[in-house]
C-alpha cells in the first residue's frame, strides 16, 4: 500500500471535484493547483500551495505553459525505490506528488460547437479555439503519473471521481492493483484523445456512415494504400468492402479476381499468369446477380478486354481497384461517372486490428496466414489429386475471408459458391450448395473448404452426396473421426490444416 501525502489537482471541469478536496484535506494532504482551479479550492477555504511556488516561475504565454516544469514532472516521475532518483530528488530540492488529478480541455466539444467538422486544415472561424483546446500539459502530467504507477495515482477524468471517493473514505492508501487500474484508464483516456486530434488534422468527413443517419469520417491517410484515379467520394461502407476485396485477392500469387458484396466474396476466381481476364470471366459468372453494386478486385493490371466485358454487361460497380489500369481500359471505365476506379499500392495493412467494445478498445494480430501444401495433412484414405490440391487450396482462401460461419465450393480455380454469417455450418453449406444449383453449377470435382473443423459428419455427407470429392478444414473436433469415415465411405480426400479463420 502506497500513501498519499500529496496531490497536483487541476482541472478545466470543476464537476464532482468539492467532495475530493474536501477528504484529501482531511487527510492532510498537501494540494497544488493551477489557476482557476486552485481559486475553486480557496473558495472552499482549503490550503493550497500554486504551482508557481513549487516550479518559482509563472505560467507563460497565456498559460499554455503551467506544469511543464522539472519540479512537477520530477515529483511524478521519481522511483522511490530508485537509490540514484532520491539522490537527484534531494540535490534539485523536489518534492514528491503521490496523486495527479488532470483532466482535458473540451476538444471534441469545442470542436462540435462548429459543426463537428473533422478537418480545419484551413482558415475558419473556429479554428483558433479549437487549437487552443489541444491539451499539452494535462497529456503529459496523465503520461507521466500513468507511467509511473507503481508510486502515483491517476485520476485523468471526473469518470474515475467515483472511485478515489470511495478509496478516501477508507483512508489514504492505495494498492498496486488500484494504481495500476487507474494507469490503465489514463492511456485510454489520452489515447481516444490524440485519436479526436489526429481526425481534426488528418479526418475526411464522409457523407455519412454505414447508414445515412450515422456520422462518419476517415481518420488516416488513404494514400499509403491506394489513389483514387476516378468516380465520386468513397463512402464508409465503399472503405470497408475495399479492404475486403483488397486483402482477398492479395493473398494469391496466381492472377486473382473477386467480386465483394458487404465484405464477403461472391465471387473469386484464380486463373495461371496472362489470364487474369478468364478470372474475371469465371468471378462474374460465379453469382452475376450479387455482382451488381459490388467492388470489383484484381491483384493484376487491368486491360483493355476486361474493362469492355464490363462495359458490355452494363454492371453497376461501385469501386474497381487493382495495381494499375492500361490507358485503354481507364478510359473505358471512366464513363461510369459513379464508379470510384482505385490504384492500390503495395497495401498497407496494419498488423494489429483494432475494434471498439463497450467503453474499451479490442486488439489483435490481424490473420495473415495462408495454407500452403505444406500445412495440409491428409487424414482420409485417399490422397487428394494435384488439381484437388490447388483449389482446396484456393478455397481455404476464400473462407478465410468470408464471415463465420463459413464454407467456399471451388472447382477449377472458381469459387462456384458459398455460404457464410450463418449461424450454423450446416446452414451455410445448404447456402452454398442451393446457389450453385440456382446458377446451373454442377458440383462434381468440386472442393469444400470450411473455416472451422465439422463438430459432426452431417456436412461432409452432405457435400458427398452432391459430387464434392475433396474437403479442407482446421481439424481439431473430439468427432474429428466421424467426419474422416464419412468422407471415406464417399471416397472423398480430406486434408486439415490446423489453422482456423473465424471472422466476425
Amino acid at each position: 500500500m502506497k500513501k498519499i501525502n500529496s496531490a497536483l489537482v487541476s482541472v478545466f471541469n470543476k464537476d464532482g471535484l468539492e467532495e475530493i478536496i474536501k477528504l484529501l484535506n482531511n487527510h492532510k494532504v498537501k494540494i497544488i493547483s493551477t489557476g482557476g482551479t486552485a481559486e475553486f479550492i480557496c473558495k472552499l477555504k482549503i490550503p493550497v500551495a500554486e504551482v508557481e511556488t513549487i516550479t518559482n516561475f509563472p505560467a507563460v504565454f497565456g498559460g499554455r505553459v503551467k506544469t511543464l516544469q522539472p519540479q512537477i514532472f520530477g515529483g511524478i516521475l521519481n522511483r522511490r525505490d530508485n537509490k540514484e532518483d532520491q539522490k537527484e530528488k534531494a540535490k534539485h530540492k523536489i518534492e514528491d506528488i503521490d496523486l495527479v488529478i488532470v483532466d482535458l480541455y473540451p476538444f471534441e466539444e469545442t470542436l462540435a460547437k462548429y459543426g463537428n467538422e473533422p478537418s480545419f486544415a484551413k482558415a475558419s472561424a473556429g479554428e483558433e479555439e479549437i487549437i487552443e483546446k489541444i491539451d499539452i500539459g494535462g497529456v503529459a502530467l496523465i503520461r507521466a503519473a500513468a507511467k509511473n504507477f507503481n508510486d502515483v495515482v491517476i485520476i485523468p477524468s471526473k469518470h474515475q471521481y467515483q472511485e478515489l471517493i470511495e478509496i478516501l473514505k477508507k483512508g489514504n492508501e492505495t494498492s498496486l492493483e488500484e494504481r495500476k487500474k487507474f494507469a490503465g484508464n489514463a492511456f485510454e483516456v489520452t489515447s481516444m484523445y490524440d485519436n479526436a486530434i489526429r481526425g481534426f488534422f488528418q479526418g475526411k468527413k464522409l457523407r455519412y456512415g454505414e447508414n445515412p443517419h450515422q456520422k462518419a469520417e476517415f481518420i488516416g491517410n488513404m494514400e499509403e494504400s491506394f489513389t483514387q484515379l476516378h468516380g465520386k467520394e468513397l463512402s464508409f461502407n465503399n472503405f470497408i468492402d475495399t479492404e475486403a476485396a483488397m486483402m482477398t485477392v492479395s493473398d494469391f500469387k496466381d492472377p486473382a479476381f473477386a467480386i465483394i458484396k458487404h465484405m464477403n466474396a461472391c465471387g473469386l476466381a484464380v486463373r495461371n499468369e496472362g489470364h487474369l481476364f478468364e478470372a474475371y470471366e469465371a468471378a462474374y459468372a460465379g453469382d452475376p446477380v450479387s455482382a451488381f453494386g459490388g467492388i470489383l478486385a484484381a491483384n493484376r493490371k487491368i486491360e483493355k478486354n476486361i474493362a469492355e466485358l464490363i462495359k458490355k454487361q452494363k454492371l453497376f460497380i461501385e469501386v474497381i481497384i487493382a495495381p494499375d489500369f492500361s490507358k485503354e481500359a481507364l478510359d473505358i471505365l471512366m464513363e461510369k461517372k459513379d464508379c470510384r476506379i482505385l490504384k492500390w499500392k503495395n497495401p498497407v495493412i496494419p498488423k494489429r486490428q483494432n475494434r471498439t467494445c463497450f467503453t474499451g478498445i479490442l486488439s489483435q494480430d490481424r490473420d495473415t496466414h495462408i495454407e500452403t501444401e505444406a500445412d495440409l495433412k491428409v487424414t482420409s484414405k485417399r490422397k487428394p489429386t494435384e488439381k484437388e490440391i490447388k483449389d482446396l487450396l484456393i478455397a481455404s482462401i476464400a473462407t478465410k475471408h468470408l464471415k463465420s460461419n463459413s464454407v467456399a465450393l471451388v472447382k477449377d480455380g472458381t469459387l462456384l459458391a458459398m455460404g457464410c454469417g450463418q449461424t450454423s455450418r450446416i446452414d451455410a453449406l445448404k447456402q452454398a450448395i442451393d446457389k450453385a444449383n440456382k446458377f446451373g453449377f454442377s458440383l462434381k470435382g468440386a472442393v469444400l473448404s470450411s473455416e472451422a473443423f465439422f463438430p459432426f459428419p452431417d456436412c461432409v455427407e452432405m457435400a458427398g452426396n452432391a459430387g464434392v470429392t475433396a474437403v479442407i478444414h482446421p481439424g481439431g473436433s473430439k468427432n474429428d473421426q466421424a467426419s474422416i469415415d464419412m468422407a471415406d465411405k464417399f471416397n472423398m480426400a480430406m486434408v486439415t490444416t490446423g489453422f482456423r479463420h473465424f471472422k466476425h
